[in-house]
């Protein structure tokens, strides 16, 4: 089964299209845990045991856990080995690179620590991204309109009558690729986000920014849906797991999954 399979079984299996962002902040942790990696374990670990069956994947951040040091990695690594292997794990990393490097990134993520995908920034251009692209069982999510509000920055910048982030994507469906090819886009810029499901009708996006960041979930299920109603996952954080800063943060950041798993559902059928 290649990635672009399993994320679509596990859309269908789930009935969702909620992707999870497992980012633990040491000072946002609940009262009672630990501000340690030990800490780090039992809440991101109590997360997915209580929205396991709502979400569609995960996405932990590196970061999150590269900041706690060596403890910090060994923590993303037993974290993603207790996680269901039917539910796809998004390795956002944004990392890459040229030659060996880029294949030793892909490595530690993809194999290592065991992730399905990759989130990788095409900034260097195709060799650079080649070594995850090679990998054919796996998928890569290029950054193409992302969700920050420095994007319009650089993405926003007119190339040949388009803007870079379009160009991105038109560039990197001639890549070659083994695997599963994705964008990253922003809900945070809607119409962004329709020109580029126009630009890769069959393309998986990951959409993060709703939330927290306070993307609009409608305009993103209107808009990055393919016509079969997959293609896409969206992505929360902070809203579902500190959805509670108290002893019920787990039954907490469920109930919060459960209600944009079912806003999802409802704008998916509103728009058959």
């Amino acid at each position: 089964m290649n990635y672009e399979e399993k994320v679509e079984a596990r859309r269908r299996a789930a009935d969702s299209l909620l992707c999870i962002g497992l980012d633990p902040e040491l000072e946002r942790l609940p009262a009672g845990i630990p501000r340690d990696p030990a800490g780090v374990y039992a809440f991101t670990t109590a997360i997915v045991e209580a929205t396991a069956d709502v979400a569609a994947a995960y996405k932990p951040n590196f970061a999150f856990y590269e900041a706690l040091g060596p403890a910090g990695m060994d923590v993303l690594r037993r974290l993603v080995a207790t996680i269901s292997r039917d539910i796809p794990i998004i390795g956002d990393a944004k990392r890459s690179d040229i030659g060996n490097s880029a294949r030793l990134y892909a490595r530690a993520a993809l194999d290592v620590y065991g992730c399905d995908a990759m989130v990788v920034n095409p900034y260097q251009g195709r060799d650079s991204v080649e070594a995850y692209l090679a990998h054919a069982d796996r998928g890569v999510y290029v950054l193409a309109r992302t969700s920050n509000p420095g994007a319009a920055d650089f993405q926003d910048i007119v190339v040949d009558g388009e803007p870079l982030y379009l160009r991105v994507v038109r560039e990197a469906q001639r890549w070659r690729c083994a695997g599963t090819l994705g964008f990253v886009v922003g809900a945070t810029a809607p119409d962004d986000l329709r020109r580029v499901r126009q630009a890769a009708p069959q393309a998986q996006l990951l959409i993060p920014g709703i939330g927290a960041q306070g993307g609009d979930l409608a305009a993103a299920v209107r808009a990055g849906c393919r016509a079969d109603g997959g293609g896409v996952l969206i992505s929360a954080s902070r809203s579902i797991l500190y959805a509670s800063p108290a002893s019920d943060y787990a039954g907490a950041a469920r109930r919060e999954a459960e209600r944009l798993v079912g806003e999802m559902r409802r704008l998916a059928e509103a728009g058959r």
